[in-house]
């Protein structure tokens, strides 16, 4: 009885395995590792900001840089509004293009 177990436990084992393994792999490739270039690519960008860039943050704001601090940015968003964002609001950077 155990031995009829283990031969078809392993058997069955190895056959609904490789599918999933495939699956995951696929998932990987196709999902997972670009999102993961594209952060890696938006970190430095994040990190080589300056005053008189244009971003754009999670929450849709608009604005350009006045000034950098260690952790946050000051970003004038109109006239005479300036609000104070957290680096890892930063969503997007502003190509300045325009249709």
């Amino acid at each position: 009885m155990i031995l009829l177990f283990l031969q078809g436990g392993i058997d069955g084992l190895g056959g609904a395995l490789l599918p999933m393994i495939l699956i995951f792999g696929v998932f990987y490739m196709l999902l997972i590792r670009p999102q993961q270039k594209k952060q890696r690519q938006l970190q430095a960008a994040v990190a080589d900001l300056k005053a008189g860039d244009k971003i754009v943050t999670t929450g849709g704001i608009i604005g350009t840089i006045t000034a950098v601090r260690d952790t946050s940015f000051l970003v004038r968003s109109a006239d005479k509004s300036i609000l104070e964002i957290a680096r890892s609001a930063v969503a997007a950077i502003d190509s300045g293009e325009t249709k």
